[in-house]
């Protein structure tokens, strides 16, 4: 299915040189990447160009050091969510440890926690003004503050995207054949929930988390995760067929969500994954140091992240979590091998994948199905590549599955793919002879 581990030596990426990236309020529709043809992400996506263009500072890794700096990141940006802000703590602190800073902080400042993060990144979120954010941002025990951002889904005879992944070449074979079923695999779907009694996941779909806070109870009143999750492991539309599919609800039934929430389902993933385990997040907004380092956090717990690039026809480092660099950041190609007008680019993007016109699970019953297009409908076509590999290797880790997905891919076949960004698109069949290493 893929090269050997033992060719990739590399503890990290690709040897081609990869990205240099800046880095409960109203649960109102916070535009996340969910690539379909909702009109959410077709036309828009987590991070407006706007967004994109204003970020919240420069990569911050979330250890911090109390710098002492009074700018809050992110204050004033087109996305930015009044009264809501993420503080992000100083220093390696234990979960004890962080649950007795956040109510120490809390205390001496007056104001409110909503989610404590203790896995992912080390802080809390709370709702203030914005002098209390600013002395907040003082205190030699927090590395940063940072203002609640919106975010969003990004969207604009097997499928035709199945088939394209297991062939080098157009036209299309009308077969697809993955080497496994990936049944040993755990895959999180950050998202708007799962329709759990669609036929195509008989029993393989659950509930992990839901961070909204509506009442759904982590059911999809949206579409756009159902249709994420058919095509990573539904039983006709999905790449890897047998793998577990868990929701972690973060955006609500508009494909609405915050830094708050989607970081609040980051850390619940990181701490309850069972492995092998990969997190689909198939939604994005504009340059976000918080989000950015939960994902990178989780992924250094040894889960393996797909992100949607975004769906603006930009730059995709000027997204998150599409910057992130230790993510696999996928933009979309149509059925005609081209980038697709809409999927951001440039060398924040790890892999192109099919993204048109994709048919999957609806929600309106239990044979439902729907038609999206968007990285985010792209996305999923990579985690549900992920499963696959790990199913074979499930001591695998991130590093590992991100070296064999970029080396395994297909080079030059992806029409205009965008200024800096690498033309690969997604390959999941054999390797080729040469590409494999024997003892």
């Amino acid at each position: 299915m893929f090269p050997s581990l033992r060719q990739y030596p590399t503890p990290l990426r690709p040897p081609t040189p990869r990205r240099s990236r800046t880095p409960r309020p109203s649960r109102a529709a916070v535009g996340f990447l969910v690539a379909s043809a909702l009109a959410v992400c077709g036309a828009a996506t987590a991070g407006s160009a706007a967004a994109a263009s204003n970020p919240t500072g420069p990569p911050a890794d979330g250890t911090g050091g109390g710098s002492g700096a009074v700018s809050v990141r992110g204050a004033g940006s087109p996305n930015a969510i009044p009264g809501s802000y993420i503080v992000v703590l100083a220093g390696q602190n234990s979960r004890a440890q962080t649950r007795v800073a956040t109510q120490s902080l809390a205390a001496s400042y007056d104001v409110k926690v909503r989610d404590q993060y203790d896995a992912s990144i080390k802080g809390f979120s709370a709702a203030m003004d914005t002098d209390q954010a600013k002395k907040l941002a003082a205190d030699p025990r927090v590395a940063y503050v940072q203002q609640n951002q919106k975010i969003t889904v990004s969207q604009d005879d097997p499928p035709w995207g199945l088939d394209r992944t297991d062939q080098r070449d157009l036209p299309l074979d009308k077969k697809y054949e993955p080497s496994t079923d990936a049944k040993n695999v755990n895959v999180y779907v950050i998202d708007t929930g799962i329709y759990a009694k669609h036929k195509d996941f008989g029993d393989r779909a659950s509930v992990g988390t839901d961070t909204v806070g509506d009442g759904q109870n982590g059911v999809d009143c949206m579409g756009h995760g159902s249709h994420v999750a058919g095509t990573i492991g539904g039983t006709t539309y999905g790449v890897a067929k047998a793998a577990h599919l868990v929701a972690v609800r973060v955006l609500d039934c508009k494909g609405g969500g915050s830094t708050e929430s989607v970081v609040a389902g980051i850390d619940w993933v990181t701490k309850n994954a069972k492995k092998p385990a990969v997190a689909n997040m198939s939604l994005g907004g504009g340059a976000d140091d918080a989000l950015d380092a939960a994902v990178k956090a989780s992924i250094g717990a040894g889960i393996t992240y797909a992100v949607a690039a975004g769906n603006e026809g930009t730059d995709a480092c000027q997204s998150s979590p599409a910057r992130e660099p230790l993510a696999i950041t996928v933009g979309a190609t149509d059925a005609q091998d081209q980038r697709a007008t809409f999927s951001n680019f440039g060398k924040c993007v790890d892999l192109f994948a099919p993204g048109v016109d994709i048919t999957s699970v609806g929600i309106t019953g239990p044979d439902a199905t729907a038609k999206m297009s968007g990285t985010s409908m792209a996305t999923p076509h990579v985690a549900g590549g992920i499963a696959l590999y790990l199913a074979d290797h499930p001591d695998a880790t991130p590093a590992d599955v991100t070296k064999a997905l970029v080396t395994n891919s297909t080079p030059d076949k992806v029409g205009d793919p965008g200024t800096g960004s690498p033309n690969k698109l997604l390959y999941l069949g054999k390797p080729d002879p040469a590409t494999t290493t024997h003892p």
